[in-house]
C-alpha cells in the first residue's frame, strides 16, 4: 500500500514538472514574440532560446528563433534551427513554412538551385502558397540564368586560352623564322683547300710543261720510226 502511494505521488510531481516545464516554455515564447513584434530581435532571441533550453523540441521555439536570426542577417544560424524544426515537425502548415523560410535563405545567398528545392517542399506541404509558388518561378528563373551565365564564362575562358595558344603559337613561329633568317645572312666560310692564285699559276706551268714534253717525244718517235700518224686500210 505505502508503495503504491510512492509510486502516485512520483507520478505526480513529474506530472508537475512536466506542466511547469510547458507553462515557462509558453511564457518566453510570449515574451520573445511581443520582443519580436517591437523589433527588438536580441531578446527575442534570447527568450526564444531560453524556451529551448526548457523544451529541447519545442520547433515553435525553433522556428522562431529561426526567423529572429535571419532579420539579424545571421542566417547559417537561422538556418540551422530550420534544419532541426523539419526533423520534429509533423504539422504540415508549420513545415511548408519552415521549408519556405529556409527557401529565401538560400535564394538571398544566391543559391538558386537549392532555393528551387526548398520552395518545391514547401509546395508539397502545402500547394495552396501562392507566395511560395511565386518564390519558386522566380528562383527557377534565376538558377537559368545563372547557369547561362557561367557557361557563357566557360566559354569565354575556352577562347580565350585558345587565342593564348596561338599567340604563343606565332610567337614561336616569328622566333624561328628570324633564327632562319639570321643563319641565311651569315657570310659563307672560306675553303680551306682553295686553290691560291700563285698555285693556279704553278700548276697551269706544270701542265703545259708537260704537255710539251709529250709532243717532243712523239716528233722523237715519228723521226725514229718514219712511220705516220694515221692507220692504213
Amino acid at each position: 500500500m505505502m508503495r503504491n502511494k510512492i509510486i502516485g505521488i512520483i507520478l505526480l510531481l513529474v506530472a508537475s514538472v512536466s506542466v511547469s516545464a510547458q507553462k515557462a516554455e509558453r511564457d518566453y515564447i510570449r515574451k520573445g514574440n511581443r520582443a519580436y513584434k517591437d523589433s527588438t530581435y536580441v531578446n527575442a532571441e534570447v527568450n526564444y532560446r531560453k524556451a529551448i533550453d526548457v523544451n529541447p523540441k519545442s520547433t515553435i521555439a525553433m522556428y522562431n528563433l529561426g526567423n529572429t536570426l535571419m532579420l539579424q542577417n545571421k542566417l547559417q544560424e537561422a538556418m540551422e534551427q530550420y534544419v532541426a524544426a523539419t526533423k520534429m515537425e509533423k504539422d504540415k502548415s508549420k513545415l511548408a513554412q519552415i521549408y519556405h523560410n529556409m527557401g529565401v535563405i538560400f535564394h538571398s545567398g544566391k543559391d538558386y538551385a537549392k532555393a528551387v528545392e526548398a520552395y518545391k517542399e514547401s509546395l508539397r506541404n502545402n500547394p495552396k502558397d501562392d507566395e511560395t509558388r511565386y518564390n519558386l518561378a522566380l528562383a527557377q528563373k534565376m538558377l537559368k540564368e545563372q547557369e547561362q551565365n557561367q557557361q557563357n564564362q566557360d566559354q569565354n575562358q575556352d577562347q580565350n586560352q585558345q587565342d593564348k595558344e596561338k599567340e604563343q603559337d606565332k610567337q614561336d613561329q616569328n622566333k624561328q623564322d628570324k633564327q632562319n633568317q639570321d643563319q641565311q645572312q651569315q657570310p659563307s666560310q672560306p675553303q680551306d683547300n682553295k686553290m691560291s692564285k700563285e698555285n693556279a699559276e704553278q700548276l697551269l706551268k706544270s701542265v703545259m710543261q708537260d704537255e710539251k714534253d709529250v709532243q717532243d717525244k712523239v716528233k722523237k718517235q715519228q723521226v725514229i720510226q718514219g712511220g705516220r700518224l694515221e692507220k692504213d686500210w
